[in-house]
């Protein structure tokens, strides 16, 4: 039986006051789609079908490299953290599982499923960290991991991605994520090409662990920590080690690793391609990686990411099954509001670009219409979706209005008088 955080009865009650008026709402957008030959219904089945994962890291509160600032009932440990992720899916049943970061969320796997089976949670994508150093480990990652010059330095990233594994194996996940803060932070540091066959031999080595039904990502980065130069530094280099290691090895996208003022959606496109577009950690950025939440800046731009892969889906495009993440850092608002708000952000963004009539929008394509070419995706993205999106919470046990109904439930307050006060102090994100 699912431990349920917040009650069934509770969120009952709360959608029962907004009802009517979200009837009303669905009611008028169904007859509005219609007149465009559109079945609110078929889409709303669509987007009830989306999910995208919740990162255990996301429902701590974060923070910048001078400070951090904890809120009140910060989660201990993994199983804190298990329970917050359960309030996410309970209110907007679109994020049925959850990724988890080792050695931040190391713990006896049998525990993990347990506690996971028990809250109606699985596991997404195993996430390593040779980022940083722990207290007990023999080599020190200041100056790499899996590129550096020790080799006994590069053996022990590698046997941490592989432990990585047999974690996940053990809880049912079935992929790995890498991503490596190795780079140079002077010109001369280290050999470029050197380094990145370093890099590409380590990482054949945990490509070899993958399990036969198993996919790995490769994840870039612009910069930092390392702001000379960064190993994995570009969507090219990350196509490059996908093509070199082999069928299983796929690109991750961030949405903030980014230069300001990149294409990303070209880039997804391009991936999409070539058979190497592994997934999304999505997010949203103003001046570089800011681990801003989904949607709050640049919703335009989350919307022709979808755009690309609601193409991609209608015309069955070759070895298509993106992973989808949240990939966020918190650092002035309630973790899981944030994180709820961002999972409706991503489905609006999805269910924005089924709305996209795709055959007008080819044949204005084809006819060099630029300005209708346009104005046919701009079409869909102003269609209020709201109503879709909480008909499709509702269908399947969630909330009308999951931030205020979150709210009310009054769970922060519970879990701030369970869990001891986190003291401020620490700089870093989390």
């Amino acid at each position: 039986m699912t431990e349920l955080k917040i009650s069934q009865g509770f969120i009952a009650g709360e959608n029962e006051k907004r009802a009517d008026a979200h009837r009303a709402d669905y009611a008028a957008l169904g007859e509005k789609l219609a007149r465009s030959n559109i079945d609110i219904d078929a889409i709303t089945a669509k987007v009830a079908d989306f999910f995208v994962a919740v990162p255990s890291w996301g429902v701590g509160t974060g923070g910048t490299r001078f400070a951090r600032f904890p809120g009140p009932g910060e989660p201990r440990h993994i199983f804190d953290k298990l329970e917050d992720c359960s309030v996410i899916n309970e209110l907007t049943r679109a994020t049925p599982t959850v990724s988890l970061h080792i050695p931040w969320d190391k713990a006896d796997p049998k525990e993990l499923k347990t506690k996971g089976d028990a809250l109606g949670l699985g596991f997404d994508a195993m996430n390593s960290n040779t980022f940083s150093d722990t207290s007990d480990q023999a080599h020190s990652y200041k100056f790499g991991s899996l590129s550096h010059v020790d080799a006994a330095t590069r053996r022990q990233a590698v046997d941490h991605n592989i432990e990585c594994i047999e974690i996940g194996r053990a809880i049912g996940s079935k992929a790995l994520t890498v991503w490596i803060g190795d780079g140079s932070n002077f010109p001369g540091q280290a050999n470029f090409t050197r380094q990145f066959e370093r890099y590409l031999a380590a990482m054949g080595d945990i490509y070899k662990a993958l399990p036969d039904d198993w996919r790995l990502f490769t994840e870039h980065k612009m910069y930092e920590p390392a702001f000379y130069s960064t190993v994995v530094q570009d969507w090219g280099t990350n196509y490059l080690i996908a093509q070199t290691l082999g069928e299983k090895a796929f690109c991750l996208v961030d949405l903030g690793h980014h230069a300001p003022n990149t294409n990303i959606e070209m880039i997804v496109a391009r991936l999409i391609q070539f058979g190497k577009l592994g997934g999304f950690h999505f997010n949203d950025s103003k001046y570089g990686d800011d681990d801003l939440d989904a949607g709050s800046v640049e919703p335009y731009r989350l919307f022709l990411v979808f755009n690309e892969l609601v193409d991609a889906e209608d015309r069955g495009a070759r070895g298509f099954h993106p992973a989808h993440m949240i990939d966020q850092s918190h650092n002035v608002t309630d973790p899981i509001e944030s994180l709820i708000s961002s999972a409706n952000e991503i489905r609006r963004a999805y269910a924005q670009a089924l709305l996209v009539d795709r055959a007008t929008l080819q044949g204005y394509q084809n006819d060099n219409d630029a300005l209708m070419a346009s104005e046919t995706l701009k079409r869909a993205y102003r269609t209020d979706v709201e109503p879709i999106l909480a008909e499709a919470r509702r269908r399947h046990g969630g909330a009308i209005d999951p931030v205020a109904t979150y709210r009310a439930s009054g769970y922060r307050a519970k879990v701030a008088a369970e869990r001891p006060a986190t003291k401020g102090g620490s700089g870093g994100i989390v």
